[in-house]
């Protein structure tokens, strides 16, 4: 397909994805950065091998689990021209969102009271490590809800239709891309000490 040919507008929309794209592999490349650096630094005398990953981080991921169906079910229905069920859709997903970073948090605590610090005297490099990852990608899923609230606003000014779907397509994609890569974090966590 030559990527020079079509309207304006296919034009502008293939652009714009190609840069989503180009932005997600980039995400990519950091957290694969970090997963390097933590699996190099896993064989450190220091590094804690027994630990439990928190409660509320394995809650979470469920939750950002069913905010992906949330949102394609919010697609669907907009593509099918029924906005009430879009709106519902968008909605949901936010608080899911939402719900997802208190959790985090709440993950953070049980660290916290589990005696692990991300620094100080009483910290490992092992919780350090999964502290920073998960607070990066908290910081991406908020520029995911940021994103998610521009797609709300848009879906309730009438932008997006059967026809006129990039936005919403755009803002989905990224959802989706943050929810499979907590899901690998959270199996990387489990799976890798």
């Amino acid at each position: 397909m030559d990527l020079t040919q079509g309207t304006e507008q296919e034009k502008r929309a293939r652009a714009r994805k190609m840069m989503l794209w180009f932005g997600i592999g980039s995400l990519l490349m950091g957290f694969a950065g970090w997963t390097s650096a933590y699996i190099v630094s896993s064989s450190r005398e220091d590094w804690l091998t027994d630990f439990e990953l928190p409660q509320a981080f394995l809650i979470s991921t469920i939750i950002i689990i069913i905010s992906s169906f949330s949102y394609l079910i919010a697609k669907r229905a907009i593509k099918n021209d029924n906005r009430k069920a879009g709106t519902i859709g968008l909605l949901v997903t936010l608080a899911l969102g939402i719900a997802f970073i208190i959790l985090q948090f709440a993950g953070f605590s049980q660290m916290i009271g589990q005696g692990y610090y991300f620094t100080g005297p009483t910290s490992s490099i092992t919780m350090s490590y999964i502290f920073l990852i998960a607070l990066v990608h908290i910081l991406h899923v908020v520029a995911g809800l940021i994103s998610l609230l521009v797609v709300l606003y848009n879906h309730l000014q009438h932008k997006y239709n059967s026809n006129n779907m990039l936005g919403l397509e755009m803002g989905a994609t990224f959802w989706h891309f943050l929810d499979l890569l907590w899901v690998y974090l959270i199996l990387f966590f489990y799976f890798f000490r």
